[in-house]
């Protein structure tokens, strides 16, 4: 693969980095990654597929590798579904670790590697890809957490060069928000290159982030929804969920977001952040004693539907038996109508007529227990995720779009400016929050903190 500066144009097979000449006469640097073939290991798992799917849709060839073709065929199979439409096939071919590695990873220009999250099976699959690949071949691990330098600990100095994170929120075919992870000794070429890549035939919406523990995303939200589990012991599950729910910034309530996600994953998560980090949140992320419990006996949320999660139904349609987990006695407990909290009625009301920042004024406002438990997980939300600035991730703007398009979460820039930056600065030392500079910064220079464009409608629903 030629370095920066090399001529011609990229075409199939060959992997190019190229400076655009009018950028290098002013003097900036715009890397062009043009990429002939991708492999993708793991390929019938749901990351994996999604992963093939963004790939294949951008009209990448992109091989599907799996240990039997049936698995195969499988994320094949996946693949199309995600696409709607089988036309994507032209640009998929399958194979085996076994048949199909060794031949497939010589060809390919990006390995993808989407297998289980174990540090172990991740390690020796790049093991038998270092002794397989081209100088220069691409390596991508769709790792939310693990360490990329441990990953790629003890491979040749040419693999860890070309070695970096790539993670796509799932479903990658839906979600954009995406984080690049090198490690420290990526070829900065690399990750400018594959960044332009991702942004622009991709179109992901993109973050650079340190190499830390769940990285930015998962980092930040995971905090926030193991904190509503731990809640959960001592309120009720369905009251959690009522108050801290999408009126508070969120396309889904956290409770029920565990079950979507997965307890098995979520304990991996935040076992992982316990165990490697020690800030602020430290204790926020202490999987609660009930889910440890329950994951063993098999409840892994929406994935294992008899045995549930926080939500448990059985049944379908309009008849089915809905229960709810008593988390001190890890019972199901018949599902009754939750009254909703004032203060959360009364936000919706505004959201619902667009009065957005009313409706966080109201927020601020309230008195009582209900007010004081919702200011302590989203103030909480807001100070932690600020807070990574300058350490996991450059900037505010990093944290706003890996939250909002990664999670589809009100980014926590845009809830200091609905609040406003003097009083955001006031809540957090009356709930005992550390107060990240970026939001000092803007309540001294009177500047708002989110950038993107849109309506923050979208964040909040009624």
């Amino acid at each position: 693969m030629p370095g920066p500066g090399a001529a011609g144009d990229a075409t199939a097979g060959e992997t190019k980095l190229r400076v655009d000449g009018a950028a290098e006469r002013d003097h900036h640097r715009h890397m062009v990654f043009d990429i002939g073939k991708v492999v993708v290991l793991g390929a019938n798992g749901a990351m994996g597929a999604g992963s093939a799917m963004v790939f294949a849709a951008a009209g990448i060839p992109t091989v599907l590798l799996a240990r039997t073709r049936d698995k195969a065929r499988l994320g094949q199979a996946r693949v199309e579904k995600l696409a709607k439409s089988e036309a994507i096939a032209r640009f998929l071919s399958i194979g085996t670790y076994d048949d199909d590695l060794e031949r497939e990873v010589a060809a390919a220009d990006l390995v993808f590697e989407a297998v289980s999250e174990e540090l172990d099976l991740k390690r020796a699959m790049f093991a038998r890809i270092d002794a397989h690949r081209r100088p220069a071949t691409v390596i991508a691990t769709v790792s939310s957490g693990l360490s990329i330098a441990g990953l790629c600990a003890g491979r040749s100095d040419d693999f860890r060069r070309h070695f970096l994170g790539v993670h796509f929120f799932n479903p990658p075919s839906v979600i954009t928000g995406c984080e690049l992870v090198p490690h420290a000794g990526t070829d900065p070429a690399i990750t400018a290159g594959l960044g332009a890549l991702l942004r622009g035939r991709l179109g992901r919406a993109l973050i650079v982030t340190a190499d830390t523990p769940a990285f930015c995303g998962n980092r930040v939200g995971f905090k926030v929804l193991n904190e509503c589990a731990q809640l959960a012991l001592a309120h009720g599950v369905a009251y959690v969920d009522a108050l801290i729910g999408p009126h508070t910034g969120r396309a889904m309530a956290p409770l029920a977001t565990i079950d979507f996600v997965g307890w098995d994953v979520h304990r991996a998560i935040v076992d992982n952040l316990h165990d490697h980090t020690c800030d602020e949140a430290h204790a926020a992320f202490a999987l609660p004693v009930y889910m440890d419990m329950l994951i063993d006996a098999g409840h892994l949320g929406d994935k294992t539907e008899e045995a549930g999660g926080f939500f448990r139904r059985l049944g379908r349609g309009p008849d089915a038996a809905r229960f709810v987990l008593d988390p001190r006695t890890r019972e199901y407990l018949p599902a009754t109508r939750v009254e909703v909290p004032a203060l959360a009625a009364r936000m919706k009301g505004l959201h619902r007529v667009g009065r957005y920042r009313e409706a966080l004024a109201a927020f601020a406002d309230a008195d009582g227990d209900d007010a004081t438990l919702m200011r302590q997980v989203i103030l909480g939300y807001v100070s932690y995720g600020l807070g990574r600035v300058g350490t996991v991730v450059e900037a505010t703007a990093d944290v706003d779009r890996i939250m909002g398009q990664g999670f589809n979460w009100a980014p926590p820039g845009l809830l200091v400016d609905l609040i406003g930056a003097r009083r955001t600065v006031a809540l957090l030392d009356a709930a005992r929050l550390p107060v990240p500079p970026v939001v000092i910064d803007a309540a001294e220079r009177g500047l708002a903190l989110h950038t993107e464009p849109g309506d923050p409608g979208r964040y909040f629903v009624a």
